[in-house]
């Protein structure tokens, strides 16, 4: 059992244990067996590269999203998809490619998770149509007003086509850093986070290996905060 300073300490650097893209790579294949956690199944490979082998637009772009930041990972993909239709490029010549690592990954989650394991309050991401933290994804399908533009949503964006991933990496350090602060079982809470991701997103093996292959698939970079 750890001791009360122990556990306060876990607490005061949750957050800023997952801003690390590096740390979270190491403790993820390192810090397992020493947790007694098993570690994150192994991916296929060749059904991943697939994946992003198979975009065919003219135009490509992949966001790199650590953070919420507002919305922005949202926004900037919509708009790169709009003003490409305003210049003449439809839909199926673009391709988006949005990563959800880090404090992003929040994003990639349904309300059923957001709500239970109160990730408003663990990232800090407050829904303006009550000023508390969010119980839901406030960027999957936002309220009337919520978002500068009509279409500017996770949910509108899937259904044009762009591609969303997210992080394996980030999503098993920060389940395992929730069931440390909860004293509950992080191969549980792993599994219904992974249970709860939005259909259509991909999860894979970690953010930085997905802008790997996306620029290596011909997208532009685009960092979006």
């Amino acid at each position: 059992m750890k001791n009360t300073d122990s556990r306060n300490r876990d607490r005061r650097h949750f957050l800023s244990s997952i801003t690390s893209g590096a740390v979270a790579m190491g403790l993820a294949s390192i810090g397992t067996a020493a947790n007694g956690t098993a570690p994150a199944p192994q991916q296929d490979a060749s059904s991943l590269d697939a994946w992003f082998g198979s975009m065919k637009g003219k135009h490509r772009m992949v966001f790199d999203a650590v953070t919420a930041n507002d919305g922005f990972p949202v926004i900037w993909s919509y708009t790169f998809m709009t003003s490409n239709n305003a210049t003449g490029t439809p839909d199926e010549d673009l391709n988006a490619v949005i990563v959800l690592r880090s404090k992003a990954i929040p994003l990639a989650l349904e309300d059923k998770v957001w709500s239970k394991y109160k990730l408003g309050k663990m990232f800090k991401l407050t829904d303006l149509s009550t000023n508390v933290p969010a119980d839901r994804n406030l960027y999957f399908d936002p309220k009337e007003g919520e978002m500068p533009e009509k279409g500017m949503s996770i949910k509108a964006l899937l259904e044009r086509g762009a591609r969303f991933c997210v992080c394996d990496t980030a999503l098993t350090m920060t389940s395992r850093l929730y069931a440390k602060t909860k004293d509950v079982d992080p191969l549980d809470v792993k599994k219904e986070w992974i249970s709860g991701i939005i259909p259509g997103i991909k999860v894979v093996p970690s953010g930085v290996w997905a802008i790997n292959r996306a620029q290596e698939n011909g997208c532009s970079y685009c960092s979006a905060g």
